[in-house]
């Protein structure tokens, strides 16, 4: 609990003592002087209420009238005037139990992301002399080397170049699933380290690190409202300026016009005034975006601005590009299709030791899918041409691996595969041994994700991309995508989605989801750019209006749901403060509630509709 909150707590303890000791008092002495009886409110009145008169004053001067402080202020010194002492003093008490209410919901939801994103390194250990200086991470220059000890937060992005372990990369990606990390690879700042001892060179100042770039991100997403949130505030600024003329006409027209008394109807009008205040849409409405940003980043999913948070929730058509959002982006084997009395294994092993010494992503993939070390003393007379393929002697013998026009220039004869992918043809010596397919694998929940996407609703899901129209009809095809576009340039995806813009309705929205980095135009274009594995990567930070910091289309889906979910609680949010407080206003004004009555009205509606908008947070990831 914080310290504000413990100061309002003990003033509300100390003024409800006094309260009760001044009715007591009053009640057990039936001749005390009115005058005593008075002061003792006051004092009750004063502890409990005092911040929020001077608020209220404080705000006259700086021409803020019509808020929450000045209504109740303004109750309850006229309720002081007209000589409802402990009714007065029950209203600021009441009032003001709420509000520890409400700033204790509002903080438990802020600490809950606050611990939920709590990434920002504290320090950084660089190497310098041989030594590790403990340093903030701000200090530290690209190209140092910093040390990360079990249990340390990675505090800047970089290269391992000793040692390895595994990562827990919960924070930024809501996988619970640790990463495991060796000499030569990447790793990002904000990820825990959980084993081995890792010697990192940094390649990214603290202010791009990623990081850097999410707390940044984070910190921002409050600042863009939504539609919702722009409603209240418009309403609010209308609505108690005309509800405190209501209540100056209620004090003063009925008594004039039907004669009596006027403290009745001041009664009525101060009562009028407490259940006025907006205070449960102005702070429950926020809230509930702001718990529903909350809850998307629990699962991976950071959403730059509850305006797009809404936007998701109207969303009808999904365009998403093929390689890095559907497929994985990288190559790997997928089907070996050897000659007649050639084994599988012999094919493969042929192919990756003919490759053996290439960097190109097509041989490292053979290699992978070999699992086995290559011998290479058993090659010689190794000739690699680019674009066609490689030659070598392997145990003497001479082994091709290459494309068609590499099996035509050795004049080898060949099957022409109907397969989509990348062929490589294998050889040894004249003999055709059979060919090898190997593609841009699908990811394993891509097909989950698309029939979520229909699952909620969705008319339209289109797939854009610039690979040939053969491999894009295949994966398609798999996940069940009736519409795709091939061998498109960024252009054209622009054109493409300027197409698709007029065949949404007025309200309807379209996601494009792209990798965010060559997909930067279509993500901008789009009502929601949504990039996908945005862990480490700056482009799908800067692009786009939603980052998946994991590689699962299916969270697309799961930011979907998020989104409607809060939606939901937003609309019951309004329709049950406004259809409360509107049904006991009028009941106020023909004196069948009580200031009592006023106090549920706007404490205990606050209450419950804060108590509502933090079930937003509750999202599994």
């Amino acid at each position: 609990m914080s310290k504000k909150l413990k100061r309002l707590l003990k003033r509300i303890v100390t003024g409800a003592l006094i309260y009760l000791v001044a009715i007591l008092i009053s009640n057990i002495i039936p001749d005390l002087n009115e005058n005593i009886e008075l002061v003792l409110f006051l004092i009750a009145y004063f502890v409990i209420g005092g911040s929020i008169v001077k608020a209220a004053v404080k705000n006259i001067g700086h021409g803020q009238i019509f808020d929450e402080n000045f209504l109740m202020s303004i109750a309850t010194v006229g309720a002081f005037l007209i000589g409802e002492y402990p009714e007065a003093v029950a209203v600021m008490l009441f009032y003001q139990v709420g509000e520890w209410f409400q700033s204790y919901a509002v903080g438990k939801s802020r600490k809950s992301i606050a611990e939920l994103m709590d990434i920002r390194p504290d320090y950084a250990n660089v190497l310098r002399g041989g030594e590790a200086e403990e340093v903030s991470p701000e200090e530290v220059a690209i190209g140092e080397t910093i040390l990360i000890k079990p249990g340390e937060r990675i505090p800047l992005d970089g290269v391992v170049i000793k040692g390895s372990s595994s990562l827990d990369t919960m924070a930024l990606t809501g996988e619970s699933v640790p990463r495991d990390v060796a000499e030569g690879e990447e790793v990002i700042s904000g990820c825990v380290n959980l084993s081995g001892v890792l010697e990192v060179k940094v390649n990214k100042n603290y202010g791009e690190s990623t990081v850097a770039k999410i707390l940044e991100l984070v910190e921002n997403a409050g600042s863009k409202k939504s539609e919702a949130e722009h409603f209240i505030t418009k309403f609010a600024r209308y609505y108690t300026p005309v509800v405190v003329i209501c209540a100056v006409l209620l004090a003063f027209i009925p008594p004039l016009l039907l004669g009596g008394g006027f403290t009745i109807w001041i009664y009525r009008a101060l009562s009028f005034l407490v259940i006025s205040c907006p205070c449960a849409l102005v702070i429950s409405i926020p809230l509930s975006f702001f718990g529903g940003l909350g809850g998307a980043s629990r699962a991976g999913i950071l959403v730059k601005g509850s305006n797009y948070l809404e936007a998701l929730s109207d969303a009808e058509i999904v365009v998403m590009d093929k390689t890095g959002t559907l497929t994985k982006g990288t190559f790997a084997v997928t089907k070996l299709v050897p000659e007649m009395g050639v084994a599988e294994g012999a094919l493969l092993e042929t192919a990756a030791y003919a490759e053996s010494y290439s960097n190109h992503p097509i041989s490292k993939s053979l290699l992978a899918a070999y699992h086995k070390d290559v011998d290479k003393s058993l090659l010689s007379e190794v000739e690699e041409v680019a674009g066609h393929g490689v030659s070598a002697l392997l145990n003497g013998s001479r082994v091709y691996a290459g494309n068609t026009k590499w099996m035509e220039r050795q004049d080898i004869q060949m099957k022409e595969p109907d397969e989509a992918g990348t062929i490589i043809h294998v050889a040894r010596e004249k003999e055709y041994l059979g060919y090898i397919v190997i593609a841009d694998e699908i990811k394993s929940d891509a097909k989950l994700a698309i029939e979520g996407l229909k699952a909620v609703g969705m008319k339209h899901i289109v797939m854009l991309t610039g690979d040939q129209k053969k491999t894009a009809a295949n994966v398609a095809g798999a996940l069940g995508i009736e519409e795709v576009h091939a061998e498109l340039l960024p252009k054209d995806k622009v054109d493409q989605v300027e197409r698709l813009f007029q065949s949404k309705s007025e309200k309807g929205r379209l996601i494009f989801v792209g990798d965010g980095m060559n997909d930067a135009p279509v993500l901008a274009r789009a009502d929601i750019g949504i990039a996908m594995g945005g862990l480490g990567s700056d482009a799908a930070i800067e692009a786009a209006d939603v980052v998946i910091m994991t590689d699962e289309p299916s969270k697309i889906v799961k930011a979907i749901q998020i989104s409607k979910r809060t939606l939901v609680i937003v609309k019951q949010n309004i329709v049950f403060a406004i259809g409360v407080k509107i049904l006991i206003l009028l009941l106020a004004a023909v004196g069948i509630a009580t200031m009592w009555a006023a106090v549920f009205a706007d404490v205990g509606v606050a209450v419950i509709a804060i108590l509502n908008a933090m079930r937003a947070m509750r999202v599994k990831a």
